[in-house]
Formats: structure tokens, C-alpha cells, sequence
């Protein structure tokens, strides 16, 4: 019992001291952030000593084009003096992802910032800054900064393809195709999953994977079937229809080649087909035109 009254006793107090707590980071999260709004404005106004006074008596500035370091408020009021006497129509901008409370009095604001040139591209870098709580009122303190990394996509290339992305269906009263086509991160790939369907039973399934191949400047897909298949394809465009050269190799070891037709009728049906089919060294019979439509959410 004497156990159970004490764990009652300190969840008391910890709820009792845990709401001003949680109030008061509220309170100076809100202020972090309206102070990060400030610097912007001071910053777009040219006002090198309204800036410098955003800064805590003993901060550290370092110039993220020299990397030169000054410490203090008047060292880092000149540096901005000397900045906005070179750069007048340079601008700021500034969006505050988190804050992160190490303590009562010290903060780690994460953003982006985004300096705007009369001439060249914007720049634009990920920054840590740490700011101290001084009589009342957030001050910087230090400031870390990096480049945003630059994320490269060949969706230009797949574009043309972007016609395809969705669910589709092709069905008669021997079998029902499934297809789901589907953006990667970035749209640097397209991938296709299907699934064949006879008599409500999933006889094979699998996923293609279509992309860029930068060394060949070309189209090229990969897949891999649920029977243990797997084949690669090389995609070339001729007017509305994309023909698909694909080497595959069945779970045999045996190999197959074909070349499958995709042909787009409009935004909701296309048409596939595939010929010039051999399989283990023998020529198969060409698939006639299969039309495929798209599925209704």
C-alpha cells in the first residue's frame, strides 16, 4: 500500500508541474518563431543593427560565403553593415520545420532558408539555429548551415508514360488481368503490379519496374513474376503505341523473347499485344490486340 500511495503521490506531481511546463514551451515555441519572422523582416529592411540585436551579447556569426567568424553583437551588426552595403537587393525568406527544447532556456530551431539574388538562382540550405532565452526574450546564438541536397528525377523521361498510371482491367470469360501502375518517390520509376485471375484463383502475379536508363538514354523495364520469372525490356515510342523488346528467362532456365505492344487509345483504354513470341527455342503464335480499360474508383 505504502508503494502504491507513493507512485500516486509523484504522478500527482508530476501532472502538477507537467501543465505549466507544457504551457510555457508552447508560449516560447511561439515566440521562437515570431522571432524567426523578425530577423526575416529585419533582414529584407537592410537593418544591420535591428539584426545584430537578435543576436545573444556573446554569439558566434560565421558568413556562409567566407566562412569568416565574428563574435558579439557589434562585430556581427558590421559584418551585416557590410553585407547589405554590397548586396542591397538581396532578400530572405525562411520556413521553421521544428523547435526542440534542450532546455528551460535553450532551443534548436530546424528550417530552411532562401536567399534571393537580383542576378543567379536562389540559394537555398537546411540550417540548425540555437537560441538562449535571455530576460524574457530568445536570442541567437549559433547558426549551422547546409546545403539542401538536390534530389535528381528522370521524370521528364517517364512522362510520356504517366498515361498509364492508375488501375486496369482486362477480362473475358476465361481469365481477368489486374494492373496497378504507381509513381515511386521522386517518379523516378513506374511500377506495375498484376495479378491473373482464373476462376477467382490468382494463378500468377508479379511487378514490373520501368525506368531511365541514363547510360543507353533509353526506356527500360524489369520483371519479376510470382512463378520465379524474371525478364528485361527496352522501350521504344512510335507515335501513340510504346514497343517493348523484352528477354525474359522462366524458372526452368530456359529462355524467351518477345516484342509487346502497348498502343493508347485514350485516357481510359489501351490496347496490348505480343509478337514475335519464342519460348525455349520455338516460335509461338502472335497475341491478337488485348483491349484494356481503366477501373472506376
Amino acid at each position: 500500500m505504502k508503494r502504491i500511495n507513493v507512485t500516486i503521490v509523484g504522478l500527482i506531481c508530476w501532472t502538477v508541474l507537467a501543465v505549466p511546463l507544457f504551457a510555457d514551451q508552447a508560449s516560447d515555441e511561439a515566440m521562437i518563431r515570431q522571432a524567426v519572422q523578425d530577423y526575416t523582416d529585419a533582414f529584407n529592411a537592410g537593418n544591420a543593427k535591428l539584426l545584430a540585436s537578435m543576436w545573444s551579447p556573446d554569439a558566434v556569426y560565421t558568413n556562409p560565403d567566407s566562412g569568416e567568424q565574428v563574435v558579439g553583437q557589434e562585430a556581427i551588426e558590421s559584418q551585416f553593415s557590410g553585407i547589405f552595403e554590397t548586396s542591397k537587393e538581396t532578400k530572405l525568406s525562411t520556413t521553421t520545420h521544428s523547435v526542440d527544447f534542450i532546455s528551460p532556456t535553450v532551443a534548436a530551431e530546424f528550417g530552411t532558408a532562401q536567399v534571393i539574388r537580383s542576378e543567379g538562382e536562389p540559394e537555398q540550405s537546411q540550417y540548425t539555429a540555437i537560441y538562449v532565452k535571455r530576460d524574457g526574450k530568445w536570442l541567437l546564438d549559433r547558426v549551422t548551415e547546409e546545403d539542401v541536397p538536390v534530389v535528381t528525377s528522370n521524370y521528364e523521361h517517364l512522362k510520356p508514360l504517366e498515361w498509364m498510371i492508375g488501375s486496369w482491367i482486362d477480362e473475358d470469360d476465361r481469365a481477368t488481368v489486374e494492373t496497378t501502375c504507381q509513381w515511386t518517390k521522386n517518379r523516378n520509376f513506374i511500377t506495375r503490379m498484376f495479378a491473373v485471375t482464373v476462376r477467382d484463383r490468382i494463378e500468377v502475379s508479379g511487378m514490373q519496374i520501368i525506368g531511365w536508363d541514363p547510360s543507353t538514354k533509353q526506356i527500360r523495364s524489369w520483371v519479376f513474376d510470382s512463378d520465379g520469372g524474371f525478364g528485361e525490356g527496352a522501350w521504344n515510342q512510335k507515335g501513340d503505341s510504346w514497343q517493348v523488346q523484352v528477354a525474359g528467362v522462366a524458372p526452368d532456365g530456359s529462355k524467351s523473347s518477345s516484342v509487346n505492344v502497348f498502343t493508347k487509345m485514350d485516357e481510359d483504354t489501351f490496347t496490348w499485344q505480343s509478337v514475335s513470341r519464342v519460348a525455349g527455342g520455338e516460335l509461338l503464335p502472335n497475341v491478337d490486340p488485348v483491349v484494356v480499360r481503366r477501373q472506376s474508383e
